[in-house]
């Protein structure tokens, strides 16, 4: 989810809630929110007590002062003095603080730099559920990722991005986006591949997906076939890694579980259940999960399958995936996280050059007060859990970890405003999360960026976004610590900008706005070394990867959409007469692997990119 390019100069100081009344527009220009706004918004951040800043968590790093004196017992058991200072040698983690005259607090020691390639590397960005094979019902799922993994390393290629693969509710119609999850630390069974179920019957090969990805028809092929192989139970060595696995996870994946069994009964929105099942601690939920044991032992058998399907189909490549900016208020997350988040308020961007309404992305936030009282622990979950199994993070809208777009229920996204987060803290705890899994994290920096986030981010070994479509620069000029892209799922592909599809696509689609004059300035970013317009598509595609090849980015990240001619892009933003999400590769994965255009595209990258 992007705002327009557009870097705010100055920003204002916010309050002692953490509104920022003023700000700073897409064209420069300072607005104010007015005080009816910041007054309910403050109602519904609450004042924080008196004593947080005492017992909150301590974030810091090796050879910094903290001013704080006590005891730490880490994570391992063993303990350690803290006189001040955090000893150059004190291990890396979340410890906890005795501290000498004071509460126990939870004390994290990160490293303060991400783990980062030491070499340049090319990988496809996919979208995994349109990556369909002839065996995986109509909808890309695990089996298809091993394929691509496979395909990517002959290629050379040293990874891939994929789109966020987090669970939604399982009632249909499911959910489409992937950026409205119910939950950011579980996945989504849709994407389970029955071929690799033990016990499974699969079915008959499911017919192509058409003009676009049907996630109800895939889920309920799928759901009935893997419910008959959880009721026809494990053998004793897999029953043992599940026991072990659901041990592990603890009482987090039974809430999660419990949730989606409460889910598929009562609906998608746990505020529309029985008032006495809105408390996941209460009474009523423990009878379910006591009288309903065996659907919540299926949900988390689900959630132990997908951990292992995930872990074959990344092998050793990294497979960067998605953590969306939020989750659906109805969801798990907020389900569990019931007062960490904030009620009747959602986020998303104010008015920029593109989307002139703004944009509300349905979300609600995190209190940033609260989830410092919860000792960053929704955060440290979610961070964690995408980067697991695969070895690589992309922060989507990486600007909300300093502040959020907030819009108040039942208001337009242009009367929202900007609350702030602890930036320096949670980055810390995205250093420290990479540096355990030595996974790469990438930020999604595209849109209104404030001055100090790109210094922030680079300081932490953060790679941001360099994209063709968004900047005048050279290639060549492009940052080395970034993410290199020639378009985004939010963005014409170059066949779509090239034919003009993509232009109709988004007419048709109820965008008006500037449609022609930004189909002429992408345009114009493509010709700029001598292509001719009357040019074939192809020649379009292989010169914007030569573009692409030239920088020295750390990553240079090829769509499969172009490679296989697809003109029409994943997703137009703030739209809803669109199959958005939905749209299907071109040729099923059988093909793909053995067909001209990805091939030419890797070769247009020219010498520069390595696998």
């Amino acid at each position: 989810m992007s705002e327009t390019e557009s870097p705010e100069q100055h920003p204002p100081r916010a309050d002692d809630w953490g509104i920022q009344q003023t700000w700073v527009d897409a064209d420069e220009t300072t607005q104010r929110v007015g005080d009816a706004v910041v007054a309910g918004l403050r109602e519904v951040i609450g004042t924080p007590p008196d004593d947080l800043d005492g017992r909150a968590p301590v974030v810091t790093r090796p050879g910094r002062a903290t001013g704080l004196r006590g005891r730490v017992t880490c994570e391992d058991g063993t303990t350690r003095e803290l006189d001040d200072v955090v000893a150059d040698d004190f291990p890396l983690g979340y410890h906890r603080l005795a501290v000498t005259d004071g509460p126990t607090r939870r004390l994290v020691v990160s490293p303060g730099r991400c783990w980062t390639p030491t070499e340049q590397q090319w990988g496809w960005a996919v979208q995994l559920y349109a990556a369909w094979s002839r065996r995986s019902a109509g909808l890309g799922d695990l089996g298809d990722l091993r394929t691509l993994r496979e395909w990517t390393e002959r290629q050379g290629g040293g990874f891939l991005l994929v789109n966020p693969l987090h669970a939604v509710a399982p009632v249909t119609p499911l959910e489409p986006s992937p950026y409205l999850p119910a939950t950011r630390r579980y996945r989504n069974p849709v994407y389970l591949s029955l071929h690799d179920v033990p016990g499974c019957d699969a079915g008959a090969d499911e017919a192509p997906p058409g003009s676009a990805v049907d996630r109800d028809a895939a889920w309920e092929h799928k759901r009935p076939r893997l419910r008959a192989a959880y009721d026809a139970g494990l053998d004793e060595e897999p029953a043992a890694d599940l026991a072990a696995y659901r041990a592990e996870q603890g009482e987090d994946l039974e809430v999660f579980a419990t949730w989606m069994v409460l889910a598929a009964e009562h609906g998608a929105d746990w505020h529309d259940w029985p008032a006495d099942l809105h408390d996941p601690a209460g009474p009523a939920v423990a009878r379910v999960r006591e009288e309903r044991a065996a659907d919540v032992g299926f949900e988390v058998w689900q959630q132990w399958l997908l951990a292992r399907q995930l872990v074959d189909a990344t092998g050793d490549l990294t497979v960067v995936q998605d953590l969306p900016i939020g989750v659906s208020g109805g969801g798990a997350d907020a389900w569990a996280w019931q007062g960490v988040m904030a009620d009747g308020v959602t986020v998303g961007a104010p008015p920029d050059a593109l989307n002139r309404d703004g944009q509300d992305w349905g979300s609600p936030p995190l209190v940033p007060w609260r989830l410092r009282a919860a000792d960053y622990e929704p955060f440290v979950q979610s961070v964690r859990a995408c980067i697991a199994g695969a070895g690589g993070l992309r922060i989507d809208h990486v600007m909300g970890l300093f502040r959020l777009w907030w819009i108040p229920e039942g208001a337009g996204a242009t009367d929202g405003c900007y609350v702030r987060y602890p930036a320096d803290d949670l980055l810390d705890i995205v250093c420290l999360e990479s540096h355990r899994a030595q996974a790469v994290v990438v930020g999604e920096d595209l849109g209104v960026v404030e001055d100090g986030v790109a210094e922030a981010l680079a300081e932490r070994a953060i790679l941001s976004y360099e994209v063709l479509w968004f900047t005048d620069d050279e290639p060549e000029d492009w940052t080395r610590g970034a993410l290199a892209a020639v378009t985004t799922h939010d963005l014409p592909t170059v066949p779509g900008l090239w034919t003009g599809s993509d232009m109709a696509d988004q007419r048709a689609a109820g965008v008006q706005r500037g449609v022609e004059s930004g189909r002429e300035e992408l345009l114009a970013r493509l010709t700029r070394d001598g292509l001719d317009e009357e040019a074939p598509v192809e020649e379009a595609v292989a010169t914007a990867y030569a573009r692409l090849g030239r920088s020295p980015c750390l990553l240079l990240t090829l769509s499969l959409e172009d490679a296989l001619g697809e003109e029409r892009r994943p997703n137009v933003p703030g739209t809803t007469e669109r199959d958005n999400w939905r749209v299907p590769l071109p040729l099923p994965l059988e093909e793909v692997v053995a067909a001209d255009g990805p091939r030419a595209v890797v070769a247009a990258l020219g010498g520069r990119a390595g696998g």
